[in-house]
């Protein structure tokens, strides 16, 4: 490929568009959008309105030359809290649900993170992507793993985040619009709910326990660590009775935004560009592992007699965090969904390596 021609301007790199503007602008205009997009969402009743919105408006600014990013210490954060909020909403222990289940959930996962990795595997047969890029872009769920394995390997790091990007756009919307369609709207929180008070003392108590576990879970390398390991303490303390768990809206919608805005901004024009002859390919793959996943869903219907919106939500192939959104703002088993979301996470993050090793040496 020949390097790209300067522009009238100058440099290549030179901002365009929405990138020309300072960066409190451009987080103006993606506010004014995330607002824009939010509220015919949430009049509407989409569960995750909150989170859509601002994810769509992301997307709009990215895709037209914006050049803000969120901050590590936000998206560090929002895990913290939404793991807070799942685990206000889990009535039962995770192990026993899991153990209750065991054949099947691991042969649903199994199927959702095999499933991935041959569609990687044909995609890498058709050269369309180079190296191995598309096996390690493939893997459904642990991201940030894959895209270090991915360095290592010699694959594009771009491409490899440009297809993680979409899959988790593609799932997220696919499971918006299952949850709404399928009769399961979002409940809408009055505006003047958000504001009711809180309990200040254990509010802080709690979110100074959430944000340490976070950083003894990422210190410890553990797998989505920042949501992982406040979700376990905090769903045992507040199943104990030991804590009271209890959030302000105004943290929730908080979190739900900044959430979006970090899916969104992430889907650059420049990564766009530099993929955009594998955009068809992983467009094609994505649906088709999201309708794999639909058929396990319906094995879990005849099987468990689960509820179908809970079959959906806990086979979708990630991600574990707008998952979790989404879970939280529908009538579903909220316990059963994180059950299987979290296996999923951490089987594919201890063979998912290995076997995207596996296969691309093969590729």
């Amino acid at each position: 490929m020949s390097p790209a021609s300067p522009r009238p301007n100058g440099s290549p790199n030179t901002p365009t568009g929405a990138g020309r503007l300072p960066a409190w602008l451009q987080w103006c205009l993606v506010g004014c959008l995330s607002v824009i997009a939010t509220v015919p969402l949430e009049v509407a009743g989409f569960p995750a309105a909150l989170l859509m919105g601002p994810m769509l408006a992301g997307i709009v600014v990215a895709l037209g030359g914006g050049s803000i990013r969120l901050p590590r210490v936000f998206f560090f954060v929002v895990q913290v809290v939404l793991a807070l909020m799942i685990a206000t909403m889990v009535s039962q222990d995770f192990v026993a649900t899991f153990f209750r289940n065991w054949p099947l959930m691991l042969l649903v996962v199994l199927s959702v993170i095999g499933v991935s990795t041959l569609s990687g595997w044909m995609i890498a047969r058709t050269g369309i992507l180079p190296g191995t890029t598309a096996i390690w872009g493939s893997s459904a769920g642990a991201a940030s793993t894959m895209m270090l394995m991915a360095e290592a390997y010699g694959a594009d790091a771009r491409l490899v985040a440009f297809m993680q990007y979409l899959r988790v756009v593609f799932v997220a919307s696919f499971a918006t619009l299952v949850a709404h369609f399928g009769g399961h709207d979002g409940a809408a929180v009055p505006p003047h709910a958000w504001f009711e008070p809180v309990p200040p003392l254990p509010l802080a108590a709690m979110l100074a326990v959430g944000i340490l576990a976070g950083v003894i879970g990422q210190k410890l390398r553990i797998p989505a660590g920042a949501f992982l390991v406040p979700f376990a303490i905090a769903s045992v303390l507040n199943s104990s009775g030991a804590v009271t768990v209890e959030l302000p809206q105004w943290l929730l919608v908080i979190a739900f935004a900044l959430l979006g805005w970090n899916i969104g901004l992430g889907f650059t024009r420049a990564i766009l560009l530099h993929a955009r002859r594998a955009l068809l390919p992983t467009v094609v793959s994505i649906i088709a592992l999201i309708s794999f996943s639909g058929l396990l869903a319906g094995l879990l219907i005849l099987v468990l007699g689960v509820d179908p919106l809970t079959a959906y939500l806990s086979t979708s192939p990630g991600g574990l965090d707008s998952i979790a959104v989404i879970a939280a703002t529908s009538n579903v088993d909220i316990a059963f969904v994180m059950t299987l979301q979290t296996a999923r996470l951490i089987l594919v993050t201890l063979i998912g390596p290995w076997l995207a090793r596996f296969v691309a040496d093969r590729a």
